[in-house]
């Protein structure tokens, strides 16, 4: 295990060299994530942030600073450090009240650790976001509503709802409900959150007014973002012609891995191109974009909004002739009850099924090499 102060290092040396290939700009969302990041010494985070500051990439006065905090692992004291630094957003990866399904879940904290943490979020006034985990092997459409009501006792600005995805074949597939429990289960979550005006903007979010999360809304309104550490993905747009559709990158799954390739880059040229710095990514960690991943891409992070797609938005990024192309596939999805399209709305929204079968409907909208042209 790295010791944490070398693991920030080596962030600290990953956004030096490659801080000019990304295009030093003012940050909107800075999110710490990917792990528990609630284990670090808050001046450890903040270092981290300086550093950023330091390469041109500062926060706009109004940014969203969000970290994730796993309960049992952060204190008062920690809490109102990371406050002092300026986080203005905590993500709460509590999953269940039920001592029994955390233990399922292989999480190492209890209930109480959770209500502990949700209480002095709650006393602070501060912003949170609760991840509800659902679908879980045993569990009952009562034990689910228990978690509801003591969420919603707790009052969050946020709450993300995930139903447990595993192979059929991996062991917590075993006593899972079945599809018709698991759709009366995200039924009612739905249904209790909006009587608390928690209200679902994309197909697992859920938020009041005002609090949806601006650092998820990059990804689902096809803005860039840069990831940072062992795994984090990254997406950048088109910069030149030999990246006409943008680029998607990966940083290594191995923490050593991870190391030997921030050494690496730490000894190439002072300002590296987003070409440049590619060509040393190992096979499968950088991919050119071709249009036909990016017209896929475009249509599934937007479908994922409950706004839906705009036809007039697929035109203004790709061609007229590739939107007919994309219409086709929609109203055959249109037409199995999975897409919504009110007439003389430029809009096209997954409906209640289509939000319960969105793979189905993603699947249907994946488009092949040499499909479309522009």
């Amino acid at each position: 295990i790295m010791p944490p102060e070398k693991y920030v290092e080596l962030l600290k040396q990953e956004i030096s060299a490659r801080a000019l290939a990304v295009v030093p700009r003012p940050i909107q969302s800075l999110y710490f994530g990917g792990g528990t990041p609630s284990l670090f010494e808050p001046k450890l985070i903040v270092s981290v942030i300086e550093e950023l500051a330091n390469h041109g990439f500062t926060l706009e006065e109004n940014a969203e600073l969000t970290i994730e905090i796993d309960p049992g692992t952060i204190d008062e004291k920690k809490l109102d450090a990371l406050v002092v630094a300026g986080f203005t957003r905590f993500s709460v990866g509590a999953q269940s009240f039920s001592d029994r399904l955390l233990k399922l879940a292989g999480r190492k904290h209890s209930s109480h650790d959770t209500r502990e943490l949700l209480t002095l979020l709650k006393t602070k006034k501060l912003s949170y976001s609760f991840d509800l985990l659902f679908s879980l092997p045993t569990q009952s459409l009562d034990e689910l509503k228990e978690d509801l009501a003591m969420v919603l006792h707790f009052d969050p600005s946020h709450l993300s709802a995930y139903m447990l995805n595993v192979a059929d074949n991996h062991p917590m597939n075993h006593q899972r409900p079945n599809d018709d429990i698991q759709v009366e289960m995200l039924t009612e979550i739905e249904k209790l959150l909006l009587k608390k005006n928690i209200r679902r903007y994309e197909i697992s979010n859920f938020a009041k007014p005002g609090f949806e999360s601006a650092h998820n809304l990059l990804y689902w309104s096809d803005q860039e973002y840069w990831g940072l550490g062992v795994s984090a993905h990254s997406y950048l747009k088109p910069r030149n012609e030999k990246l006409p559709w943008g680029s998607r990158f990966s940083n290594p799954k191995r923490i050593l891995a991870y190391e030997s390739q921030v050494r690496d880059w730490s000894l190439q040229q002072k300002a590296p191109s987003e070409w440049s710095f590619s060509q040393h990514l190992a096979p499968g960690e950088f991919e050119a974009l071709e249009v036909h991943q990016s017209v896929t891409d475009f249509c599934h992070t937007s479908l994922r909004l409950i706004k839906g797609l705009s036809g007039q938005a697929v035109i203004q990024k790709f061609s007229e002739p590739i939107w007919r192309h994309v219409l086709s596939r929609l109203e055959k999805l249109e037409s199995q009850s999975l897409i919504s399209h009110q007439p003389g709305r430029d809009l096209w929204a997954l409906t209640q099924e289509g939000k319960l079968l969105a793979n189905l409907a993603f699947e249907k909208l994946t488009f092949s090499t040499n499909e479309l042209s522009i």
